[in-house]
């Protein structure tokens, strides 16, 4: 422990003494290919099924592919990091356990605080497109008339979201080996379905489609001025980031959210078994597994349409997605098989995500800037506590909140946690040389000051308006620290009983 205050730091050897106390132990039971699974499990998905077709036809043209490649390198630069870090600091809570050891208390709770943002609001959104995925199955099969959102009074109530959280939250509670099980099935499942995507598409592809690979930039929009644009361009003085140059840029920024998931992984570390080789495995190979197949998907299916025919429009149908690219051809079997592996795949999502938000949230409680007594784990060594607060959050989110704008919210919370988690590895091998590190972030400090600037780039590409809600909710972040987490945090109390310690025999001295 250094430092006094807001900055004290948590050392490497607390974190992982702190894994031991009997109340809060998790099991360790996962090995590489649980951990790669969970990523896969969790990054394949939304970018997938609900992105793709319609950063295409809102935001970057055919150049969606491009921009899942730039996703993509930031997403493995930062992954290095994590590696590093993972296998370090091999505690439960990521990106906040990692910032305690180098930045201090107050950024861990700040990075803790924005990490609750990403997983709760990610998960409450992927589960309202899962809803919309259910909604279309359950028409397929038993005909029309069947809705997963109804309407009481003014409310309007989504029970296929209650549902699923309800299900993944009481499968979380009952073991983490038993989720990694389960999501090895559903993973294959999507997977399958995926690659049958790629081949089937490739039969409809035109080349013309391609053509122009970047559009021209779009002028105006209700999607791409004012608040709605990106960040860089109303710096820099354009109109807007629909299409063209800029268009490419946000998309990269947006298609971001579909690689969420591969820290979540990090999280894991501290129920894995030898988390020093099997951590970082977990985490670069399910990004490159995943990368390959954004990339290849994306490039099918700007082949089979043209973009302006994956635009959004007022129609009922809205948005576009993965099946819409088949329903053009007349081939409504292939899209009804995507909607089934889409409600598989979403379902694997939300699921990783409750389980990173759970395993902040306990972090954090176990060191006493939320609640202790959330902290405490039960008989199959799972959080209970925080397994239910968690799902209690993110269900009513889900049910009874509009989704719109979330994914970009979840971005910027992101991006951010990635860019002090690269600094980090720089912070750490200055400050602990000694520590010994199950992995090496190769050609340091190159390797993460790219890192960083990639996600800066990122986020200066995310709309105005997501860094003003991104701001509020950090504002909120601070006055919650300094109101409740500096005074019960469990670090300052230790700090204290040594201080106290200390001057009992200057005490002592005086009375004789």
């Amino acid at each position: 422990m250094s430092g006094s205050g807001i900055w004290r730091t948590k050392s490497v050897e607390q974190s992982i003494a702190d894994t031991d106390e009997p109340d809060t132990r998790l099991r360790r039971n996962l090995g590489a290919w649980d951990l790669m699974v969970f990523g896969v499990a969790v990054m394949i998905g939304a970018g997938i099924f609900t992105l793709t077709a319609h950063t295409a036809g809102d935001i970057s043209g055919p150049s969606v592919a491009l921009a899942f490649v730039f996703a993509g390198i930031a997403c493995a630069l930062a992954g290095l990091c994590y590696a590093e870090f993972a296998s370090t600091v091999p505690v439960a809570g990521s990106a906040y356990t990692y910032s305690y050891a180098t930045f201090g208390e107050f950024l861990a709770w700040i990075i803790g605080w924005d990490l609750v943002l990403e997983f709760s609001v990610a998960a409450a959104a992927v589960a309202k497109g899962w809803s919309v995925y259910l909604q279309e199955v359950l028409t397929m099969a038993f005909g029309e008339g069947i809705a997963t959102t109804v309407q009481l009074g003014s409310v309007s109530v989504d029970w296929g979201s209650l549902l699923l959280i309800i299900i993944l939250a009481t499968l979380l509670t009952l073991g983490t080996k038993l989720s990694s099980r389960f999501s090895l099935v559903i993973t294959a499942l999507k997977v399958a379905i995926i690659l049958f995507v790629i081949i089937m598409g490739l039969g409809y592809i035109s080349p013309d489609n391609y053509t122009p690979f970047i559009p021209p930039a779009a002028e105006g929009g209700e999607s791409g001025a004012g608040l709605e644009q990106s960040l860089f361009s109303a710096l820099v003085g354009e109109s807007g980031s629909v299409y063209g140059a800029f268009g490419l840029l946000a998309g990269a920024s947006l298609v971001f959210f579909a690689f969420l998931g591969f820290d979540v992984v990090a999280t894991t570390a501290e129920e894995t078994r030898n988390p020093q080789r099997n951590v970082p495995r977990g985490i670069l190979g399910s990004l490159a597994i995943v990368t390959v197949l954004y990339v290849a998907t994306s490039l099918v299916v700007v082949g089979m349409a043209p973009y302006t025919e994956l635009a959004t429009d007022a129609e009922p149908e809205g948005r576009k997605t993965l099946a819409t690219a088949f329903s053009l051809h007349g081939v409504d079997w292939a899209a009804g098989v995507i909607s089934i592996g889409a409600l598989a795949g979403l379902t694997t999502v939300v699921m990783v995500l409750l389980l990173g938000q759970q395993r902040v949230f306990f972090a954090m409680s176990r060191d006493g800037l939320l609640p202790r007594k959330l902290a405490k784990t039960g008989t199959r060594g799972t959080p209970v506590r925080v397994n239910i607060l968690v799902g209690i959050m993110v269900a009513v989110a889900a049910t009874f909140f509009d989704a719109g704008k979330l994914e970009e919210m979840v971005n910027v919370g992101t991006l951010f946690a990635f860019i002090l988690v690269s600094a980090g590895v720089l912070v750490l091998r200055k400050k602990r040389p000694d520590l010994s590190r199950g992995f090496r972030v190769p050609l340091v400090p190159l390797v993460p000051i790219l890192a960083i600037a990639a996600c800066v780039w990122l986020m200066l590409n995310l709309t105005v308006l997501t860094w003003v809600r991104f701001l509020v909710w950090m504002v909120l972040g601070v006055v919650v620290y300094f109101a409740y987490s500096k005074r019960h945090s469990l670090l300052g109390q230790r700090e204290q009983d040594k201080a106290s310690e200390s001057d009992k025999p200057l005490a002592n001295s005086g009375q004789e």
